[in-house]
C-alpha cells in the first residue's frame, strides 16, 4: 500500500492532523497563533541550513524552530511587547530564510514545496518522519497533560499547587518545533499555523471538556485533510491550500451549527 503515492499523501495528511490537534488546543487556549506563524515561517531557515550542511530537512527545520521559539519566548516581557517581537521574529525568519535559500544550489530546491507543501510527494521515510513526530507530541502532551492544563487556566494557581508555568510553556514550544518539523512537507511554512488553529477552534464551541475539544480536533483535521486532498485530486488545486480550505469550511460549518443552536 505504501507504494501507492495517493495512500503516501493520506497517511501523511493525517498524521500531521492528529500531531497538530492537541497542540492546537492549547494555541487557541493560549493565544499563541502569532507564536505558532513565528515558528513556522522560522522552518524556511531551517530548510535553507539543512541544505547548506546536507542534513536532513526534519533536523534543519527542527533546530531552527526551537531556537526561534526559545529567544521569542526569552524576549518578550522583556520591555518589549509580545506582538512586536513576534511580527519581527516572524517576518524576518522568513525574509532570511527566503534569501538563504536562493545561494542553496542542486536539484532538491523547490521553493514552492516548502512553503504550500508537496504532500504528494511524501515517501516512506517522510511517514516515518510525521508517524514519529506524532507519537513525540503525544507522548509530551499525555506526560504533562494536568500541568499544562492547570498553567493554561491560571499561572498563579499553577505556581501555588508546586507547578511551573514556565517549564510548561517550554515544553508546549518544543511540541509546536516539532510539529512544524513534520508539516513542512505536507501543509508548507506558510499552512502549518492554519492547521493547527482551524480544526481547534472549530471543535471549541462543541466541546464541554478539554479531551473532548482535543478529540474534536482531531477528528475535523482528520476530516479536513481527507476533504482537501479529495478537493485537490477532483479539481486538480494545491493540496496543501486545499486542505486548510477544508478546514475553514468546517469552522464556518461549526459556526452555523453553533448559530443554529443558540437560536
Amino acid at each position: 500500500m505504501l507504494d501507492d503515492f495517493l495512500a503516501r499523501a493520506v497517511l501523511g495528511a493525517v498524521g500531521v492532523a492528529l500531531a497538530a490537534a492537541p497542540l492546537g488546543v492549547f494555541v487557541v487556549w493560549r493565544r499563541m497563533a502569532y507564536f505558532g506563524d513565528a515558528t513556522a515561517h522560522a522552518a524556511i531557515l531551517g530548510v535553507a541550513l539543512a541544505l547548506a550542511f546536507e542534513l536532513p530537512i526534519f533536523a534543519g527545520t527542527l533546530a531552527v524552530a526551537v531556537v526561534v521559539a526559545f529567544m521569542v519566548a526569552k524576549l518578550t516581557g522583556r520591555g518589549f511587547g509580545a506582538d512586536m517581537i513576534l511580527g519581527v521574529a516572524s517576518h524576518s525568519a522568513l525574509a532570511i530564510g527566503l534569501v538563504a535559500v536562493a545561494f542553496a544550489q542542486g536539484p532538491r530546491l523547490d521553493l514552492q514545496a516548502y512553503l504550500f507543501g508537496d504532500i504528494l510527494a511524501v515517501g516512506k521515510a517522510d511517514l516515518a518522519v510525521i508517524w514519529g513526530g506524532a507519537a513525540a507530541v503525544f507522548a509530551l502532551i499525555a506526560w504533562r497533560w494536568r500541568a499544562l492544563l492547570m498553567a493554561t487556566v491560571s499561572e498563579d494557581l499553577a505556581w501555588a499547587s508546586g507547578g511551573n508555568p514556565d517549564r510548561e510553556g517550554r515544553i508546549l514550544m518544543l511540541a509546536l518545533a516539532i510539529v512544524v518539523a513534520v508539516a513542512i512537507k505536507v501543509v508548507g511554512a506558510l499552512l502549518i499555523g492554519a492547521l493547527l488553529i482551524i480544526p481547534a477552534a472549530a471543535a471549541r464551541p462543541f466541546a464541554r471538556t478539554p479531551e473532548q475539544m482535543v478529540l474534536g480536533a482531531m477528528g475535523l483535521g482528520c476530516l479536513a485533510s481527507l476533504g482537501g486532498l479529495w478537493g485537490a485530486w477532483e479539481w486538480d488545486t494545491p493540496a496543501g491550500p486545499s486542505i486548510v480550505c477544508a478546514a475553514a469550511i468546517l469552522f464556518a460549518l461549526s459556526l452555523i451549527a453553533k448559530g443554529g443552536r443558540g437560536a
